[in-house]
C-alpha cells in the first residue's frame, strides 16, 4: 500500500518518492518506516500525478492548516508532480504550501527549481544542519560532493525572490551554542529565517 498522504499534528503531508540525493547519517528512515499514524512511508513504486490528486479525495481539506511537501525522499526529486500538486492544492483548496528539502534541488533537476515556485509555494523550510562545509559532507553525504553545501546556500539565497517565507533549519542539541550563532549569521546574510527545530528520537 502506497502512503503518499499522511497526517501530522494540524498539516497534511504528501509522501511524492522515495529518491533522495543524500544519506544523512541522523535520517529518521534509517530507524523507523513512518512518522506519527502515516503507517509505513516507503512506497511500492513512485506515484503518478493521478494517484496524487486521488488520494486529496478521501481527506476532509477543510481539516488542515498546510500541505506540507516532507516524505521518506526529498519533493524535489519528483519535481513536475510537486509542482502540479502544489497547483492543484492552490486552486481546489486554497492552503498554504511548504516544502521541507535538502536545498539540492537544482543539483537533482540540473536547473533553478527557485522561480518555478513562484505562486505556488508559500515556504520553503531547507536543512542547514551545520555551518560548516566539511562538516555538512560527513553529515549529509550528499552524491554530489563538494559542491551541495553552496548549492544548497545558493538555492536559500535564490528562493527569497520567489517564495514568501524561507526558513533554514538545525536540530536542538545537534550543535555547539557557537555553531547556531555561525547558523544565524548564516540565514541573515541570505535573507532567510534561522529556526531550531526539536529534536525527534
Amino acid at each position: 500500500m502506497n502512503t503518499i498522504l499522511y497526517e501530522v499534528h494540524h498539516n497534511l503531508y504528501v509522501n511524492l518518492t522515495n529518491k533522495c540525493p543524500c544519506a544523512c547519517t541522523f535520517c529518521l528512515r534509517q530507524t523507523r518506516d513512518h512518522m506519527e499514524n502515516s503507517g509505513s512511508l516507503w512506497l511500492e513504486h513512485t506515484p503518478s500525478l493521478e494517484e496524487v490528486l486521488a488520494e486529496f479525495e478521501k481527506f476532509d481539506m477543510d481539516k488542515y492548516e498546510e500541505v506540507v511537501f516532507c516524505g521518506f525522499g526529498e519533493p524535489t526529486e519528483a519535481l513536475d508532480n510537486l509542482l502540479e500538486t502544489a497547483r492543484f492544492v492552490k486552486e481546489n483548496y486554497h492552503k498554504p504550501v511548504r516544502i521541507n528539502t535538502n536545498g539540492l534541488g537544482d543539483l537533482v533537476n540540473k536547473k533553478e527549481v527557485a522561480p518555478l515556485l513562484k505562486g505556488l509555494v508559500d515556504t520553503v523550510s531547507i536543512s542547514l544542519n551545520t555551518p560548516d562545509a566539511d562538516e555538512y559532507q560527513k553529515l549529509v553525504r550528499p552524491k554530489f560532493g563538494e559542491i551541495s553545501y553552496q548549492a544548497m546556500l545558493d538555492f536559500a539565497k535564490k528562493c527569497t525572490e520567489y517564495v514568501p517565507h524561507v526558513v533554514m533549519t538545525t536540530v536542538a542539541t545537534t550543535l555547539t551554542e557557537e555553531e547556531e550563532k555561525k547558523c544565524a549569521q548564516i540565514c541573515e546574510e541570505l535573507g532567510v529565517t534561522y529556526r531550531i527545530r526539536p529534536w525527534e528520537d
